[in-house]
C-alpha cells in the first residue's frame, strides 16, 4: 500500500516530457529566404539572420533569457522570431514538461496556442484574458492549461522586450534599471488597522458581482454565474494586500515573534506580501494540484510574479487590533531572482475564472496597485542618465580616438604641403618621412580602420544628391566621412595629386612594394610615354561604365567596382573566394617591375577625383622654362609618367611624391642649376678685372 501512495505522490509532470527540438531547422523554416544565420551572441543570446548583408529578423530561445517555471516546475522552452521592427514572425515550442496529455489536451491545442503571437509586436501588452482592453491585447488561453499558458505568455513577452530593448527596438526602462530600494528595518511605528490601511501602507482590491460581470460580457462565459439585477452591487471579492517584511506592516499584523519567525526564513532579496482575502479564494486550486497558485501575479514594470505552494505560508491568525475576520490570510515569498524592487509600483492581479464545461473555461483578470510609503524605504540617490546617443553620435564616440589620429596624420601631411619647398632640399629625410607616412597609411588607415574610399562612395553621393539627401548616411563611418573631408579639401587645393599619392591606403600599399623592388634591384619595365598616355583613357571609361550600371541599379555597380581590389586587400584582408584573392595579388605583385599600375591606368576611383583637377587653386610644383627643351631629367625620373616630355606636369596624372621638386632643388641633378653652378664657379676662378681710371 505505501508502495502505491509513493508512485501516487509523484508529480504528474514527471510522467510526461517533450523531445527537445534542434531550433536551427526551425529557424531556416521559418526564414526560408535567408541565406546566412550567426551564432547565438550577445549579452541577451540571439540569432541574427540575413540575407546577404540584410537583416531579415532575429530568434532567441526563452530559457536564454526568461526561464520561468510552469505548471510542472521546468520551464516551457521556446524558439521566438521577430523581424528589425519588432513584429513576432514565428514562435514554437522546442521542449516542455508539461502534464497536458494527462489532462486530455492535444499537443496540437499548445501548438495552436503559440501560433497567435505572429503578426503580434514586441510593443503590445499581450494578456491571456476575456476581451481585448485599451491598455492590453488579449489572445486565448487553453481551457485545463491556464497556468502553462500563463507562463509561456510572460516567458515570450519578457525575453522578447529584453530582446527588443538590446537590439534599440525598444527603449530601456530606466525604472527597471535603476538601484532597487531597500526597507528600513530599524524604522517601527505602531499602528492600528485603520491606520495602515488610512495611509495605503495596506491597500485593498474590492470586486462586487456586477463588475465581474461586466469583465465577461461578450464572452461565450457572459451568463455564467451570472448575478441577477438585486445582487449585482454583492461582494464578490475582498482582498487586502502589502509587504509584511516593512516592520510597521508585518510586526503590527503578526506580533513580533511571529514576526521574527517568519523574517528568520527570509534570504537577502526576498520579501513577503501578505494577503487577507474574504470572497473568491485568491489560493484556488492549482497549487494543490501542481504546486502553482493560478489565481494571483504580482506585476513590477515587465517583470510578472508567481507564486507556488513552497512560496506559500498559511497565517491562521493576526495580531493587530481593529481588523475584520478573514476566510484566507496567506503570506506569499518573492524570491530573489524575480529583482523585486519595494520602493517601485506594482500591481496585485487577480484571475477570475468562470466553467464552460469539464474542461473548458475562461478568465479575466482585475489589478490593483500598490507605492509603498516612502517612510519606509531607502530610495537610492540616482544621477539623471545622459541623454541617449543617437546610433551616428555612438558610431563617433567609439570611433573618437580613430578620428583624431587621421586629422592628426592630415595636419602632418598639410605641414608638409606647407614647407615642401624646404623639406626638398634634404633628399634622405624627405623620402624616409615620406616612406614612414606611406606606412601609416597602409597598416592604419587601410588594416586597421578600413579607411579605404572607393568610386562606389562617389556613385552613393550623387545618388543622394538626385533623392533625399540625408548627412546620417554617410556619418556611419567616421573614418571614411574625415578622409572624404580631407579629400574634398586637397583637390580643391591642389588637385587629386595629394590624396591618390599620400592618403590612398592601395596607392601606399603599390609604392612601398615598388620601392623595396627597386631596392633589391629587381628589372623595372616602363612603356613608351606614347602607349602610356592612351593607356590613361581606361580608367575613365571604367568610371563611365559604372557610372551607367548606377543610373539603372547601385547594388549591380558596386558588384562590377570589384575591379577596385580594395575591399579584398583592407576590408577582408583576403579572407574571400580566390578569384578576387588572386585579383588583388596581382595587382600588387606587378607593383615588383612597374610603380603603381593599378593607379596609374585602371582605378575608377582615381579618374572619379581627377575630374575637378583643373579648378585647384594652387600649383605649387615649380617648373623652369628649361623643362623639357632641352631638359628631360625629371619627366626621365618620374616613376609613374606624370611629366609629359615638352615637361609639363599632367596634375590629373600626379601622385604628388615631390621626387621632381627634389631634383628642381638639386644643383647637382638639374641641369640648368648644374649650369649656373659651373658658370659661377668659373666666374670665382676668373673673376671679371676692375679697371681704375687715373684722374
Amino acid at each position: 500500500m505505501f508502495f502505491l501512495l509513493s508512485l501516487l505522490a509523484v508529480p504528474s509532470h514527471a510522467l510526461f516530457v517533450s523531445q527537445a527540438k534542434d531550433p536551427k531547422p526551425l529557424i531556416t523554416e521559418i526564414f526560408p529566404s535567408a541565406t546566412s544565420v550567426s551564432e547565438k551572441q550577445g549579452e541577451v543570446p540571439v540569432w541574427t539572420i540575413l540575407r546577404d548583408q540584410q537583416v531579415l529578423g532575429y530568434a532567441f530561445e526563452t530559457n536564454d533569457i526568461a526561464r520561468i517555471p510552469a505548471y510542472s516546475g521546468e520551464p516551457v522552452n521556446m524558439l521566438v522570431a521577430i523581424d528589425p521592427q519588432g513584429k513576432f514572425l514565428d514562435a514554437r515550442v522546442l521542449e516542455h514538461h508539461e502534464p497536458i496529455i494527462l489532462a486530455g489536451i492535444p499537443e496540437s491545442k499548445l501548438w495552436d496556442f503559440i501560433s497567435q503571437y505572429k503578426g503580434l509586436s514586441v510593443k503590445d501588452q499581450i494578456k491571456i484574458g476575456a476581451a481585448t482592453r485599451d491598455e492590453h491585447l488579449s489572445i486565448d488561453g487553453l481551457s485545463g492549461a491556464t497556468v502553462t499558458v500563463m507562463v509561456m505568455n510572460q516567458a515570450i513577452t519578457k525575453a522578447a522586450t529584453k530582446v527588443a530593448q538590446s537590439l534599440g527596438i525598444l527603449a530601456k526602462d530606466v525604472a527597471a534599471s535603476r538601484p532597487k530600494a531597500s526597507i528600513k528595518q530599524d524604522l517601527y511605528e505602531v499602528a492600528n488597522w485603520q491606520q495602515l490601511t488610512g495611509d495605503g501602507s495596506i491597500r485593498k482590491l474590492y470586486l462586487d458581482r456586477g463588475a465581474v460581470d461586466q469583465a465577461f460580457v461578450g464572452t461565450e462565459a457572459e451568463h455564467v454565474d451570472e448575478a441577477d439585477g438585486a445582487h449585482k452591487a454583492d461582494s464578490f471579492a475582498e482582498i487586502y494586500y502589502a509587504l509584511a517584511d516593512v516592520p510597521s506592516i508585518g510586526r503590527n499584523l503578526f506580533g513580533d515573534a511571529d514576526y521574527q519567525w517568519l523574517m528568520s526564513m527570509l534570504e537577502p532579496g526576498e520579501h513577503y506580501l501578505v494577503l487577507l482575502g474574504n470572497g473568491y479564494s485568491f489560493k484556488g486550486s492549482g497549487y494543490v494540484r501542481g504546486g502553482i497558485f493560478d489565481r494571483i501575479q504580482l506585476h513590477q514594470n515587465d517583470n510578472a510574479i508567481s507564486f507556488r505552494d513552497l512560496d506559500h505560508n498559511r497565517i491562521s491568525d493576526i495580531y493587530i487590533a481593529g481588523a475584520p475576520s478573514f476566510n484566507e490570510m496567506s503570506v506569499f515569498k518573492i524570491g530573489a531572482q524575480q529583482e523585486f524592487d519595494p520602493g517601485s509600483s506594482w500591481e496585485l492581479e487577480l484571475l477570475v475564472r468562470r466553467q464552460l464545461g469539464a474542461i473548458d473555461s475562461i478568465f479575466s483578470s482585475f489589478k490593483a496597485g500598490y507605492d509603498i510609503p516612502e517612510r519606509y524605504v531607502d530610495i537610492p540617490q540616482i544621477a539623471e542618465p545622459e541623454p541617449e546617443r543617437t546610433l551616428t553620435q555612438q558610431i563617433w564616440h567609439d570611433k573618437r580616438y580613430e578620428v583624431w589620429i587621421l586629422v592628426a596624420l592630415m595636419l602632418v601631411l598639410l605641414l608638409i604641403l606647407f614647407f615642401q619647398d624646404v623639406l626638398v632640399r634634404h633628399p634622405t629625410f624627405i623620402h624616409n618621412l615620406r616612406h614612414g607616412f606611406l606606412v601609416v597609411t597602409v597598416v592604419f588607415i587601410g588594416w586597421a580602420w578600413g579607411g579605404q574610399l572607393s568610386v562606389v562612395n562617389v556613385f552613393t553621393f550623387l545618388h543622394a544628391l538626385m533623392r533625399d539627401f540625408s548627412w546620417d548616411l554617410f556619418l556611419m563611418d567616421p573614418v571614411i566621412f574625415v578622409l572624404w573631408c580631407g579629400a574634398a579639401v586637397t583637390m580643391l587645393l591642389w588637385g587629386r595629386a595629394v590624396y591618390c599619392g599620400w592618403l590612398c591606403p592601395f596607392g601606399a600599399l603599390q609604392e612601398l612594394v615598388n620601392t623595396v623592388a627597386r631596392y633589391i634591384k629587381l628589372p623595372q619595365f616602363e612603356l613608351p610615354y606614347a602607349v602610356h598616355e592612351r593607356l590613361w583613357a581606361i580608367k575613365y571609361l571604367i568610371l563611365l561604365g559604372l557610372f551607367g550600371l548606377s543610373l539603372d541599379s547601385l547594388a549591380m555597380a558596386e558588384q562590377f567596382a570589384e575591379v577596385e581590389p580594395f575591399k579584398t586587400t583592407f576590408l577582408l584582408k583576403f579572407d574571400r573566394e580566390w578569384p578576387f584573392v588572386a585579383w588583388a595579388s596581382f595587382l600588387i605583385l606587378l607593383n615588383l617591375f612597374n610603380r603603381k599600375t593599378f593607379c596609374r591606368y585602371l582605378c575608377p576611383l582615381g579618374a572619379a577625383l581627377s575630374v575637378g583637377s583643373n579648378v585647384r587653386l594652387f600649383n605649387w610644383l615649380k617648373r623652369r622654362p628649361e623643362c623639357g627643351s632641352p631638359c628631360k631629367t625629371c619627366a626621365k625620373e618620374c616613376e609613374i609618367q606624370a611629366i609629359a616630355p615638352d615637361g609639363v606636369i599632367n596634375m590629373r596624372e600626379c601622385h604628388y611624391c615631390l621626387d621632381c621638386q627634389i631634383t628642381y632643388f638639386n644643383d647637382e641633378k638639374c641641369p640648368p642649376l648644374k649650369k649656373q653652378a659651373y658658370k659661377n664657379r668659373r666666374f670665382e676662378e676668373n673673376p671679371i678685372p676692375t679697371r681704375v681710371t687715373e684722374a
